[in-house]
Order: structure tokens, then C-alpha cells, then sequence
């Protein structure tokens, strides 16, 4: 090939950066690499799925925002592949093409009132809270001042969050780069009790250390944990001795197990061997009712049949995130991941050539961002290792792909024009002695992107 390899990245979040970043850190094959968004912004659940309250986590965003800087690589926000653009299409102008769009979907409970008024994913209630420019404004600034009892049902990372936003004060989330309009509805909370459901053993829970510590820390709210919930069978030993994350957390459950209230204004109850089994209420949730379980001997529970309610008019499902489907692409619908052989993308058994799949939406919604680096850099490799046998896009440059998107009208976001975004967050943040203040609204970001 006597031209610089043309390659399409469809998603810019943790894995996508890193797929540009391999690529373009290698000097065997010459590439000239787009990363393709939906959204104006690029970087995905960095900047809209970690709490806007960890800062170092996210902090990712700087050294994701340096591969943009790398010769060769572009961001091409505001395009939506299977919408504007058609898969086939991308075919015609890029040489290779690596879907890293990720899994940024809910998975349901499957039970009875599942969808009653005031029962929302956590996935929705995360992109409401880190400013996601499609998120259901409306729903959580209705629900959450009327609200005065939650669950979250979940014992995983995103549910710690979601329960530590909920009872932390505004002062305590004041420096963040949250919305106005969040925290101006996070003041108007009357919540006085988050219940935090996990249907196993504390040994199961899926928490950090560190995130689950700053659940005893906050300044409002006392952490309640019943004693006869912490209970370990032989399985649960087995992971405290050989898991030292496992451990400290079991430890840190203990420390807080049987300690009473203190009497400060809002309660988080941590609760263990607690299965959500129906939602109830009459225009809107107002009760869960509880089933609880026993460990099994193998890492598993079984029902007891004892039933429980917990009055609740907000209940947030935290138990994880799934994969889409793509138009074009092969998908898994039991896994919800594109099949791959070594990131190659297989249909029926066969290597499509040109189509490579990296993060989420390839091993599904498992690892820490870091874990996306090592993943994407293995499917660049496969890629790479193909470059010299790859099908030629009859239309692989840079300026045929720009008219195809200016032919049909797109308002396209290229890597100034997020830099123009960073810079105009960053003013309304110094506005707010913040050092940024996340714009929300599409058409604002797009403004501010020709700024």
C-alpha cells in the first residue's frame, strides 16, 4: 500500500482512545486513524459514567485528550454510525475499521413493577447526574424532590456511586464539574434512607476498597449494617483468604456491622442475602418487597421464602451494563458482544476482513479503564498484523470522508472544535470557582464547538 493505512474507529471512549493511541504509537504501518462519536464530546463513560465527585478517575480524560494530539489521529464527534453513516459506507473510505462503542445499556431485574413511575436504571441516573446531553432531565428533577426512600438494588462500584451522590450534601459535591441544574435538584432532595440491596454474601459484593470506605465517611449520612447479614459460608472463606481485595472489604463491612445510627440526617442501609422480588405502588413505586436469601456452600444463594417490604419511591437497578447491536455487525445477542476471533469480528464462523472489535462491546462490561489499554492494543496488533492483506477503500482519504459528511448537512466536531467545547466548560467553571462545569445541552455544546 503506497498510502498511510486508513482506519475508523467507531466510539471514543476508554478503548477507542487507546486503539488510536496504539496505532498511532507504531511506526511499522504508516496510519492516518478517525474516532468517530455520536456525541460532540469524546471519551464515553470516562466523562459520562464515573461520579463526577472522583476526580483522579477522572483525570483519565487528560491523558485520553493527549492521544488527539498524535499526528495522523482525528476526533469526529457528532457522527452516528448505523444513522448518518452506514457501516458499509464506512467500508468505502477507511481500509480497517475497530468498533469500541462499549456497553452503555442497563440489564433489567425481570421481576413484577419493574417499570412502575420512579423505577429508572442506573445507567440513566448516571447520565443525568454526569450531564449527558440525552438524559431524562424531566424524570430525575421530578423524581428526586418528592422522593424520601430509595433503593438501589446492586453491589457493584456504580451502585456505591449512585448511593453516595444521593446522600452527600451539595457542599460535598460542590466542587465537581456537575451541572447547575443537578445540583440545584440534589438540594431540593428530601431523602432520608438509601437501602443498598445485594442478593449474596459481602464476600460476593463487587466494591473497591476505597469506594466503599467513602460510604462511612460522608457527612450526612450514618451507614447501617445488620450483623446477621454478614454472614460468610465456606465458599466466602475461601475468597477472603485467597483475595485480598475481597478481604479488606469483608473487614470493612464488619467494622460497620451493628453500629446505630449517630443521628445525622439521611441513613444508607448496606444490605447483604436481600433479593428484590416485586415493585408495588399505585401511580408511582412505593414499596419493594424482599425475599431473603442463604449462601449456598459454593459462592451461590438459594431462597428462604421469608418476604420483607422496604418502603421506597425511588428504586435504582445497578446490576451492570449490556451491549447493543449495530446495524451491520455481528452481534451476540445471549452476550451481548460482537463475536471476535483474537479481535478480528466473525460472522457464522468467519473473520470478516477489515473489522476488528476492542472493550466492552468484545469481552462485555468486566476490568477498570486501565483494563481497555492492554485489550485494545491486542486487537491493533491482529489489525496490524493484517495491514498488508486488508481489502483498499476506493475512497480512503481524509478529504473524501469530510465531503460525504458535509454533503449530507452533518454538523461535525473535529478535535479543535472539541477543544473549543474543553475551553468554554472550563470558563463557566472558573465562573463557579470550579475547574470545569459540564454542558449538557447538544445544541450548547455544538455552539460552543464553533466558538
Amino acid at each position: 500500500m503506497t498510502r498511510a493505512l486508513r482506519v475508523a474507529i467507531v466510539g471514543s471512549g476508554p478503548s477507542g482512545m487507546y486503539a488510536a493511541d496504539a496505532l498511532a504509537s507504531q511506526d511499522d504501518v504508516p496510519v492516518s486513524v478517525d474516532v468517530l462519536d455520536a456525541l460532540p464530546v469524546p471519551f464515553g463513560l470516562v466523562r459520562y459514567g464515573v461520579a463526577p465527585d472522583h476526580l483522579s478517575i477522572r483525570s483519565v480524560r487528560d491523558t485520553l485528550d493527549k492521544v488527539l494530539d498524535k499526528p495522523g489521529v482525528r476526533f469526529i464527534g457528532n457522527v452516528e454510525v448505523g444513522r448518518d453513516v452506514q457501516v458499509a459506507e464506512l467500508h468505502d473510505y477507511f481500509d480497517a475499521v475497530i468498533f469500541t462503542y462499549g456497553a452503555s445499556r442497563d440489564r433489567r431485574l425481570g421481576i413484577e413493577g419493574e417499570d412502575l413511575d420512579g423505577s429508572v436504571a442506573a445507567t440513566d441516573f448516571v447520565a443525568w447526574y454526569c450531564g449527558h446531553p440525552d438524559a431524562d432531565r424531566a424524570t430525575f428533577e421530578r423524581l428526586l424532590p418528592s422522593a424520601t426512600s430509595a433503593v438501589v438494588v446492586g453491589v457493584g462500584n456504580v451502585a456505591v456511586d449512585v448511593s453516595r451522590v444521593l446522600a452527600k450534601t451539595v457542599d460535598e459535591l460542590g466542587h465537581t464539574d456537575m451541572p447547575q441544574h443537578v445540583l440545584d435538584t440534589l438540594a431540593r432532595s428530601q431523602i432520608t434512607d438509601i437501602h443498598i440491596l445485594g442478593r449474596r454474601g459481602p464476600a460476593q459484593a463487587t466494591f473497591t476498597t476505597k469506594e466503599l470506605r467513602e460510604l462511612g465517611e460522608l457527612a450526612d449520612a450514618d451507614i447501617i449494617v445488620d450483623p446477621n447479614e454478614v454472614v460468610l459460608d465456606a465458599a466466602s472463606e475461601a475468597l477472603v483468604a485467597s483475595d485480598k481485595a475481597v478481604a479488606r472489604n469483608v473487614d470493612v463491612i464488619r467494622g460497620w456491622a451493628g453500629r446505630g445510627p449517630t443521628g445525622k440526617p439521611r441513613r444508607i442501609h448496606l444490605r447483604f442475602l436481600a433479593r428484590p422480588v416485586a415493585l408495588s405502588g399505585d401511580e408511582r413505586v412505593r414499596e419493594v418487597t424482599v425475599e431473603a436469601t442463604e449462601l449456598d456452600g459454593s459462592g451461590g444463594v438459594r431462597g428462604t421464602g421469608r418476604m420483607s417490604t422496604i418502603p421506597a419511591d425511588l428504586v435504582v437497578r445497578s446490576v451492570g451494563y449490556r451491549g447493543t447491536a449495530l446495524p451491520g455487525v455481528p452481534f451476540d445477542a445471549q452476550s451481548n458482544v460482537i463475536p471476535h476471533h483474537e479481535g478480528r469480528v466473525v460472522r457464522d464462523g468467519t473473520v470478516i476482513p477489515g473489522e476488528y472489535v476492542a472493550g466492552w462491546i468484545k469481552r462485555g462490561p468486566t476490568g477498570i479503564i486501565g483494563t481497555n489499554k492492554k485489550d485494545a492494543a491486542a486487537s491493533v496488533a491482529s489489525l496490524l498484523a493484517d495491514a498488508g492483506t486488508l481489502p483498499q477503500a476506493p475512497h480512503a482519504s481524509v478529504e473524501a470522508f469530510d465531503a460525504l459528511l458535509d454533503g449530507r448537512g452533518i454538523h461535525v466536531v473535529d478535535t479543535p472544535g472539541w477543544r473549543s467545547i474543553d475551553a468554554a466548560e472550563r470558563r463557566l467553571g472558573a465562573e463557579r470557582e470550579r475547574d470545569r462545569t459540564t454542558i449538557h445541552d447538544r445544541d450548547h455544546l455544538l455552539a460552543a464547538a464553533t466558538e
